[in-house]
Parts: structure tokens; sequence; C-alpha cells
């Protein structure tokens, strides 16, 4: 901040302190680094995306396991942020998928990777898919992303 040693002693006695903010000539400078006050504003942002997002995958039926994979939260982080949304406590796994919601599930998929270009190795691209088709289908989005990688490691797709 530009200080000497003989300036910061001198901002310990309260007196020279009380005369330095009643000075009435400029003493000091602030200056802004632009770009850095950008980067961390973006941060913000970038770190309030991140609990919508976080938010959304448990609205949507995402296991602890899914959050703390993509977002390095811990079990307890996940279930106080459920708690906080007012989710009920999960217990045990959402059950499998009826032959119809597989065949409708595997349907939109595929048109889903189609449409945008998903390469079956993009993980952020398809767990934003899985989470429209929670939406699309109403299931637990775990159960979407589970039937998903089972189809992509049996070579399926």
């Amino acid at each position: 901040m530009g200080f000497g040693e003989e300036e910061l002693d001198a901002l310990k006695h309260p007196e020279l302190v009380s005369m330095l903010v009643n000075a009435t000539v400029s003493w000091c400078s602030v200056s802004v680094n632009r770009d850095v006050l950008k980067r961390l504003l973006s941060q913000v942002h970038d770190v309030e995306r991140e609990i919508a997002t976080v938010d959304r995958m448990l609205r949507l039926g995402a296991s602890t396991e899914m959050v703390s994979r993509f977002y390095g939260l811990t079990h307890q982080e996940v279930a106080l942020r459920r708690d906080i949304l007012g989710l009920p406590k999960r217990k045990g796994r959402h059950p499998v998928l009826d032959e119809a919601q597989d065949t409708a599930l595997w349907k939109h998929w595929q048109a889903g990777i189609a449409e945008r270009g998903i390469a079956l190795d993009d993980e952020v691209a398809m767990l934003s898919l899985t989470m429209e088709l929670a939406e699309t289908l109403s299931l637990p989005m775990s159960v979407i992303w589970a039937a998903i990688r089972n189809w992509i490691d049996q070579g399926l797709v």
C-alpha cells in the first residue's frame, strides 16, 4: 500500500489517525485494477451459477455421488443443501425403469445427443442433457444418469 515503517508506526496513535482523517489535503489515492475487479465479480457469478445448478440437480433427484463427482461437495454438504431446499431425506435407491420408461428415455436421449452433437465422453454436456431429460420425463436424475452410463458402458451407442 506504500506505507513505510514510520508511517505505519504513526497509524498506531489515535490522535495522528484523527489528524489524517480530518486533513483537508489529499494525502492518499486509491486506484482500481479493473481487470482484477472484473475477474473477481465474474467469480461471484460463477459460484451463484454453480449453486443454482447443484440445487436444480438435487430437486431433479440427483444422487449425492453425482453432486460430489461434478461439484466436489461432501455428503454432509449435500445433505445440508437438501435440508435448505426442504427436500425429503433420501431412503435407498430409486426404483429401476420399467420397459416403457426405458424406451421413452432411450428415444429422448438419442434425439438429445444427436441435436446437440454431444460426444459420449463429454460428461458436462451429458449432465446438462440429463437434467433436461429428468424435467421432460419426470424421472429421477440419478436413474437417468445410471441408464445412460449403462448404455454407454455396454456399447449400445
